[in-house]
């Protein structure tokens, strides 16, 4: 359950942002321990960085479609919270394939307090 999770995310983000998943890397860590507001609740905090595709409407759509993907496994939507980093074109601070990308990655990473399996 947990790949297709990441693999649905992953589609989300492509759908959403208009990149290429051949630029897009999700990770999730589950089983964190979290504490959120004082409370060992479920929760899942992530982080997306991306190169030119942050925006308001994107980064809601992408919410949306993550807590819908994540709900079924006992995660409140109040409990998830996305960051979202826009990384500046020409980006000097990401590397790959021993030289600057430049603009086309994607990358989110989620700590859930969850068992996504």
């Amino acid at each position: 359950k947990k790949m297709e999770v990441m693999k649905a995310i992953s589609k989300a983000i492509k759908t959403h942002t208009g990149k290429p998943e051949a630029y897009i890397a999700v990770t999730i860590t589950d089983n964190a321990s979290l504490i959120w507001a004082g409370s060992d609740a479920p929760a899942a905090l992530g982080t997306l960085s991306s190169i030119g595709s942050i925006s308001i409407e994107s980064n809601g759509s992408i919410t949306k479609d993550v807590t819908e993907l994540l709900e079924p496994f006992g995660l409140s939507p109040d409990r998830i919270y996305i960051y979202f980093f826009s990384i500046c074109r020409g980006a000097t601070s990401v590397g790959t394939r021993q030289r600057l990308p430049g603009r086309q990655l994607n990358y989110l990473h989620f700590f859930s307090g969850r068992s996504l399996n």
